[in-house]
Formats: structure tokens, C-alpha cells, sequence
């Protein structure tokens, strides 16, 4: 099996190098993206991407905005939101548009590690069953 693929969206560089570095010390692939539309790009370009870990509060394209779009584009691919910030209104909009789930920044990887892992195994396992699918519906029509 490959190894999980994150792309980390936050706009302080300082946070992204750090978070970059333990991640891939736990053998984790790191891309990165500064701003909600920066991620965007990142994801049009690498469609192997199992789990983005998404900043709240951000200028511009804020988190709730970005994950919406995601949602969107990337039906598929599983949303952990991060805030130093959080709010009970946050957390709630997040989850209603689709996040996988939501944490407080700046989160122990011991708590972040299993949560992506969780993503990233409920990504796989629709990926399996959309692939199921399109395979019953493709032996299906070549019978006809």
C-alpha cells in the first residue's frame, strides 16, 4: 500500500514547515498550500491526495469557503479541519459541509495521526466501492 498523502492548507508559513516535518517523520506524504485557492490547484494536481488538513481562519478563501469547495471538486477526498480559533459555529459548519473532522490547533499528533489514518481509510473504502460499481455496470453492458 502507498503511503497516506496529505495536502496541510495554512496560511503561516512557521505552522506549515513544522507540521510538514512531523508528518513526515511518521511517514506521511506532505504537500502543501497556502491559501484555499492555492489548495485547489495542489488537489487539480495530484488526484492521489487521500487527506487534506484545512486551516479555519485564513485571508481570503477562509477554511469553511475552501472546504465547500473541495466538497465540490473532490467529492472524494476527506477534510480534517484545524483552528486555533474554533468555535462552536465553526465546528458545526464544518461538519455540515462535509468535514471528516474537526480539531484544535495547535493538536498533539497522537490525536492527529489516528484521525488521519481514519480519513484516509473512509477515502479508499468509497474509492473501492465507486470502482466496484463502474466494473458490475461495465460486465453488465458488454452482455448486451
Amino acid at each position: 500500500m502507498y503511503p497516506t498523502k496529505i495536502l496541510l492548507v495554512d496560511d503561516e508559513d512557521a505552522f506549515l514547515g513544522a507540521m510538514t516535518r512531523r508528518l513526515e517523520k511518521r511517514g506521511l506524504k506532505v504537500l502543501t498550500a497556502i491559501s484555499g485557492q492555492d489548495s485547489l490547484k495542489v488537489l487539480n494536481d495530484n488526484s492521489d491526495i487521500d487527506v487534506v488538513i484545512l486551516d479555519v481562519r485564513m485571508p481570503g478563501m477562509d477554511g469553511i469557503a475552501t472546504l465547500k469547495e473541495i466538497k465540490r471538486l473532490f467529492p472524494v477526498v476527506e477534510v480534517i479541519m484545524l483552528t486555533a480559533h474554533g468555535t462552536m459555529e465553526s465546528a458545526i459548519e464544518g461538519m455540515k459541509q462535509g468535514a471528516f473532522d474537526y480539531l484544535m490547533k495547535p493538536c498533539e499528533m497522537d490525536e492527529l495521526i489516528p484521525k488521519v489514518e481514519e480519513a484516509r481509510n473512509k477515502r479508499r473504502l468509497h474509492q473501492q466501492k465507486i470502482l466496484d460499481a463502474l466494473g458490475k455496470h461495465i460486465a453488465q453492458n458488454r452482455g448486451r
